[in-house]
């Protein structure tokens, strides 16, 4: 039996449902905006260039953590603690699991069950498939339609896989870390280099037989937050203890935010800092169709698998290697115009 497809929205029904803030639609334009498919990536494109001029209002933060740490659970209370202020909150979760199976979609709506039923609160977990530091390949464009339905708090949750710190700092106003107290050498948490973007720390479960640990933790990261070189903002980043089981630290948190905004705003750093997000959003879309046109053509894919190929057998540098792919794709333009 041939499976029907389901219809796709037209576009001004993606728009007004947006706009309106209906879920239902929101959720479908996501999807539309992570396909692979080119109708619906032009049919999404078209979408955000008519809610654009609604975005860029929300709080942008960014939560991440080494897998353990308690992301979901702290995400869940800080959430419940957001939405009690009566601000419309939306979640998106990059998940690493596997894209074919799609596993993350039901577990993180299951670890952060309360948060799912909230009419304030919206979660959207997404696999992060192959993509470059586990960041979701369209997690920006899922960031804009929940602005323009009207979300006034965004959380990205990473990985936490290294290299997606970095790309989620490039996309949110507050980047907060997650860590353990006694899950090892504290010191070498600094070492890594993740704590050095963070605008803030914390050391989360500090609760029961971890209080005291947390608390030497406190002091530890505190100490060495005070040797590194002073960031642009101008911002000193905190340490603070959690316990999101027992609620306690979340409101203090809250408040901590909402002052680096504050802070931000009238040293005239936030609005700097998302000016830097727009053009950053514009190179890595430029890079992501530039690759798309490549995978188009068989004889640019060739190309690229083989000179790929050589690179690993040390044959040919990156370098020249890169500038080949590039004359293979001009090449390639100039006999698609004859």
């Amino acid at each position: 039996m041939k499976q029907s497809i389901k219809p796709r929205p037209k576009l001004d029904q993606l728009v007004n449902g947006i706009l309106q803030g209906d879920r239902v639609i929101l959720g479908q334009a996501i999807t539309l905006v992570e396909s692979k498919l080119e109708h619906d990536a032009r049919l999404a494109e078209s979408a955000l260039e008519k809610i654009i001029h609604k975005t860029g209002q929300a709080l942008r933060i960014g939560i991440t953590g080494a897998p353990g740490v308690g992301k979901s659970t702290f995400i869940e209370a800080f959430g419940k603690h957001v939405t009690g202020q009566g601000k419309k909150l939306a979640v998106l979760t990059i998940d690493p699991s596997s894209p074919l199976t799609k596993g993350s979609i039901l577990g993180d709506k299951t670890r952060m069950e309360e948060l799912a039923r909230n009419p304030l609160a919206f979660i959207r977990p997404t696999a992060a498939s192959s993509t470059l530091g586990g960041v979701a390949h369209k997690t920006r464009e899922a960031m804009l339609l929940c602005e323009a339905a009207g979300y006034e708090v965004i959380i990205i949750e990473t990985v936490g896989v290294g290299q997606s710190e970095v790309a989620v700092k490039s996309m949110v106003d507050f980047f907060l870390l997650l860590m353990l107290a006694g899950a090892g050498d504290e010191l070498q948490g600094i070492k890594r280099g993740i704590v050095e973007i963070a605008d803030a720390v914390v050391i989360s479960k500090a609760d029961g037989d971890n209080v005291k640990a947390a608390a030497a933790a406190q002091t530890i990261y505190q100490q060495a937050l005070h040797l590194l070189s002073a960031s642009e903002s101008g911002w000193k980043p905190p340490v603070l203890t959690a316990s999101a089981v027992r609620g306690e630290g979340i409101e203090a948190i809250w408040k901590m935010i909402l002052r680096y905004q504050r802070e931000t705003t009238a040293s005239g750093f936030f609005e700097k800092n998302r000016r830097h997000q727009h053009i950053s959003w514009f190179r890595d879309s430029f890079s992501q169709l530039l690759q798309r046109e490549i995978e188009k053509s068989d004889a640019l894919r060739a190309k690229q698998k083989a000179l790929e190929q050589s690179v690993m057998n040390h044959d040919i540098s990156s370098q020249i290697a890169a500038r080949q792919m590039l004359e293979a794709y001009y090449l390639a333009i100039r006999g698609n115009k004859t």
